[in-house]
């Protein structure tokens, strides 16, 4: 192989969601040792620059200024937040370049433009499945606590809506700004609601505050469900979070299993979280349509994107793009957190 062929990540690697960033980072890594084993992209081996938003959305843009003008690279991929990836997919959008959303679910992301792609389902479909998981367990009244940014505010709605239809009633919804270092006056409107279960959502070092001083609290009493249950109780302390259920992004597809086992003989250790193979594969789809494409021309790759992104056999399952480059489904699991690991089942 001759020269190198440049993409561009931006991620959480430092921040309140690093541990979520740096899983992301394992797939990205992955997904380039097997397509430069396979002989590259267009001839030259590809090479993916991973840059740190610190979880932030201004240091976002900056990284992707760098990656689009000095760097640059026809596609970025990024980032985990939905407050991030969108005004990150909106500079992109701008600039011309392909964005490839591999992490986020806020309904805004459909909106941004025609040069940004979601290989991860949005919260329109997680919120539908979240309140099946709740009336099915005979929860019929709930109190809602997520982050006031684009992913909360994009589950509330959808949530209430599905959880109303299906016989359940929302008593409390409370948006909780991020990075505090006490949550104990939104735990307290919460407790006052009295439901008969708590859904919540929060990025691992500020669900590690909330899982604290609920339990202390004694509020874990009442049974808690997390919407994306590796990501709320990573940064945890084990008993906090023992016994709590919550649904994920489903880890690998029917296909999956070889990238679970090249996954754990690299890093010595099954998935960290959910989410590396969302990166994996937006990695193999970028490298599939820029060589079906020919060319790192943006326009031309996202032409391409539009025709391998229907019925896409990725790692996380098929991947078909709607008429808004959005995954049309998402698997998800049920899972439990038991002894200081999350488990399929609950």
């Amino acid at each position: 192989m001759k020269g190198a062929l440049n993409l561009g990540a931006v991620l959480p690697l430092t921040g309140t969601s690093a541990s979520i960033g740096e899983d992301q980072r394992r797939g990205i890594e992955l997904a380039v040792d097997k397509i430069n084993a396979d002989g590259g992209v267009l001839g030259k081996k590809l090479n993916v620059i991973v840059e740190d938003s610190g979880g932030t959305a201004n240091a976002a843009i900056d990284a992707a200024k760098k990656l689009t003008t000095v760097d640059k690279v026809s596609a970025v991929m990024g980032e985990y937040s939905s407050g991030v990836t969108v005004p990150l997919g909106q500079y992109l959008q701008q600039a011309g370049v392909v964005h490839m959303n591999v992490g986020s679910s806020s309904p805004e992301i459909a909106g941004i433009g025609d040069m940004s792609f979601s290989v991860i389902g949005l919260d329109t479909i997680a919120s539908k499945f979240a309140a099946q998981q709740l009336i099915a367990r005979g929860y019929k009244t709930a109190a809602i606590l997520v982050p006031n940014n684009s992913y909360g505010e994009g589950l509330v709605k959808p949530f209430t809506d599905a959880y109303k239809a299906a016989g359940g009633s929302v008593e409390e919804s409370v948006l909780y700004t991020e990075g505090q270092t006490s949550y104990r006056a939104e735990l307290e409107r919460i407790a006052k609601a009295s439901p008969d279960v708590v859904l919540y959502s929060a990025y691992g070092q500020d669900s590690s505050v909330i899982n604290q001083q609920a339990f202390e609290s004694g509020m874990q009493d009442t049974p808690w469900f997390g919407i994306y249950l590796t990501m709320c109780t990573s940064d945890s302390a084990p008993e906090t979070v023992q016994g709590q259920i919550g649904m994920d992004v489903n880890y690998v597809g029917a296909d999956g299993k070889a990238y679970a086992q090249a996954y754990q003989d690299k890093y010595g250790e099954k998935f960290a979280s959910t989410f590396n193979g969302y990166t994996y594969d937006g990695t193999m789809m970028l490298a599939q349509a820029i060589e079906k494409a020919g060319s790192t021309d943006p326009a031309k790759i996202a032409d391409a994107l539009r025709t391998v992104g229907q019925g896409y056999t990725g790692v996380t399952g098929d991947i078909t793009f709607d008429a808004h480059n959005q995954r049309t489904q998402q698997p998800y699991l049920v899972l439990k957190y038991d002894n200081g690991e999350v488990v399929e089942g609950s």
